[in-house]
């Protein structure tokens, strides 16, 4: 079973758990909300919801299509004295279309006037994928298909290296518009060229990851290189299914393993999947906009896995991927392939 510590978990004023990155001492809690399908309609009471739950982590994207409602409930929260913007952390990311560095600084200001913020306190590529470029006032969010109306709509990629991009986002850094930098589904081999070449090397990695994908050798990597990790889907299938991208057999939450010990602790399966996820050494964050789901999500500090729990986990993994641009691009009329 992999042990390794990504960063030295500590505790703030309330009784959560952060990550502090290595480049700013930033501390990142280990337990945000994620935006990804939250209907816009819901998002900002799900946001207000969820600070009054204890969440102060965010994790957007201009993908995600509703930064603006999630910036009213934060300004709604802020003016509620529910909380400061100091008290909260978050991320934002690039998208795929704004990759050449002309556009880089652009796309992030976009999405942090959408968000009512001056700064973000992580901005992350989202993915290892650079699209031609598509103006702001012809479609945003834009989305993966270049020309929805085209007889045949596919995905159109642009020549811009990766550290064309990453060096453009280092800027964020001394403009004051990002206090940390990162990364999002990159591999290990993409990681080390990243490395290679960048003058602030990235904060943290974000990628797939619950028991059913536990990916221990990329996991292993960035903390070789103080690089924090953060599991998006961490709960595994979830919203896949509804997408099509997913059955309910693919879900952990399911798994005979996980059920057995969330009976014996008296928890949630969902519990026992973000507790392992956070005793391996990375954030999490799941998605969810029920007020008792938040809440239990959070409540995560009560509990300890034991090792045989750990090591049960680890028989698990599959290496299952529901987030794979190299299958669901093909609906789309391409082969987008990041993982072999």
């Amino acid at each position: 079973m992999l042990a390794i510590l990504l960063a030295v978990p500590s505790t703030s004023c309330s009784a959560m758990q952060t990550l502090t990155l290595r480049s700013s001492k930033d501390q990142m809690p280990v337990v945000g909300l994620g935006l990804w399908k939250v209907p816009r309609e819901t998002t900002a009471d799900a946001v207000v919801d969820a600070i009054k739950a204890g969440y102060r982590h965010f994790d957007c994207a201009c993908d995600y299509g509703n930064e603006a409602e999630v910036g009213a409930g934060l300004r709604r929260a802020i003016a509620e004295g529910l909380v400061t913007r100091e008290q909260l952390w978050v991320t934002t990311k690039l998208w795929n279309t704004y990759h050449a560095p002309e556009h880089v600084l652009p796309a992030l200001r976009r999405s942090l006037s959408d968000l009512g913020l001056e700064y973000v306190d992580l901005f992350l590529m989202h993915f290892p994928l650079a699209q031609r470029f598509v103006p702001f006032e012809v479609r945003y969010p834009p989305e993966w298909v270049y020309d929805p109306d085209a007889p045949t709509p596919t995905v159109e990629l642009a020549p811009v290296p990766l550290a064309s991009t990453w060096a453009a986002m280092e800027e964020a850094l001394p403009a004051g518009l990002a206090r940390n930098i990162g990364v999002c589904n990159f591999n290990t081999a993409l990681l080390r060229d990243l490395l290679a070449s960048a003058t602030q090397p990235p904060s943290v990695l974000q990628v797939e990851l619950h028991p059913y994908n536990q990916q221990p050798k990329l996991v292993r990597f960035a903390a070789q290189h103080g690089i924090a990790v953060t599991g998006f889907s961490p709960l595994g299938a979830g919203s896949y299914v509804e997408l099509g991208m997913a059955g309910e057999q693919d879900s952990a939450l399911r798994d005979p393993v996980i059920q057995s010990i969330a009976e014996r602790l008296g928890v949630s399966a969902a519990q026992v999947v973000l507790r392992w996820a956070v005793q391996r050494g990375y954030s999490v964050v799941p998605k969810s906009s029920r007020p008792e789901r938040l809440a239990q999500n959070l409540d995560l500090f009560g509990f300890e896995l034991a090792p045989d729990d750990l090591a049960a986990i680890a028989t698990l993994d599959r290496g299952k991927r529901f987030n794979d641009p190299g299958v669901f691009s093909e609906g789309m009329n391409a082969f987008l392939p990041i993982y072999d």
